[in-house]
């Protein structure tokens, strides 16, 4: 059975917008290595239009950093899911949007051969949260406080406490610290 993997980005006072975070060099070789771990990539539409067109052109330019490149090229590489009912169609080739429900539609996905799922965004992975079909978390933690912004889980209740296992931990030279929990 696959895994569902959720990783984000998250400043200390736990905003998820990604407005208020700079990746750096290293920051995009750790979710470089992540990408190249998973063969299905799921968002919601609005992490969809963040990441399409943005990193296909990326992965066209040569006068981006070596990081950017890997990045947006094993991004561009893997096939994607998008959930959403507006989306017309994708613009990637390696799309496909998706309007059921999602719960059935992720059990469904995890029971097939395959690598691991990884999904992105707030609103679709707080959802895959709260009906427990998450098995690992990877939160990138960066050194600064937003303020303001959108929150993980917001609108969200759990039927019970999640408890997780912290099994990795890694601090970047400018002081993000990723962190990788399973569920337990």
């Amino acid at each position: 059975m696959r895994n569902v993997i959720y990783a984000i980005n998250i400043t200390l006072d736990g905003c998820c917008d990604h407005t208020k975070m700079i990746p750096d060099e290293e920051l995009l070789e750790y979710s470089t290595h992540l990408l190249q771990g998973v063969d299905l990539l799921v968002y919601g539409r609005k992490t969809h239009q963040l990441m399409v067109p943005y990193w296909p052109d990326v992965a066209k330019n040569p006068s981006e950093t070596k990081a950017d490149i890997e990045f947006a090229q094993t991004f561009v590489s893997k096939n994607k899911i998008v959930f959403s009912k507006s989306l017309e169609s994708p613009e990637d080739k390696n799309t496909r949007v998706v309007r059921t429900d999602l719960q059935d539609e992720i059990v469904r996905l995890k029971q097939e051969q395959g690598e691991n799922i990884l999904v992105g965004g707030v609103s679709i992975p707080s959802q895959l949260i709260e009906l427990g079909l998450v098995d690992e978390f990877r939160f990138v933690v960066h050194p600064i406080i937003a303020g303001e912004g959108r929150r993980l889980l917001e609108g969200i209740s759990l039927p019970e406490k999640l408890q997780l296992k912290l099994v990795e931990s890694k601090i970047s030279k400018s002081g993000c610290v990723g962190l990788r929990y399973l569920k337990q």
